[in-house]
């Protein structure tokens, strides 16, 4: 299965554009707020909810509370496809560099259950 990357709402909308000029399709790469993604304001245990459902990796810059949700996601029994944190001080063209570079060249299950600091 291919990858694709929900963006955090806060993470830089430059990120998405970026990727979709390097001809991600428009549905791999989408953001909190975007019409086919959850809205602005949705809680951290529903985005989640969402991830998992739909088999999107979040990218995220959010590591003071999401790490808390990913724990009582896995207490209540359920898995989700990856979650990426961003690297404070990261360019947003390492960034998209890395992103393109993980959606070419790997498959979603590679990440199940993982998190992992980008850039490498």
């Amino acid at each position: 299965m291919s990858i694709r990357f929900l963006l955090d709402e806060h993470v830089n909308k430059a990120i998405q554009r970026k990727l979709h000029r390097m001809l991600l399709p428009i549905d791999d790469v989408l953001a909190i707020g975007d019409t086919d993604a959850p809205p602005k304001g949705t809680s951290d245990p529903d985005i989640l909810i969402w991830i998992e459902k739909n088999s999107y990796i979040l990218v995220s810059e959010n590591r003071r509370t999401i790490p808390v949700h990913i724990a009582e996601h896995f207490a209540l029994g359920r898995c989700f496809p990856g979650v990426f944190w961003i690297r404070p001080g990261s360019s947003v063209n390492d960034i998209v560099e890395e992103l393109y570079l993980i959606w070419s060249a790997s498959d979603i299950k590679e990440y199940q259950n993982n998190t992992l600091f980008i850039p490498l």
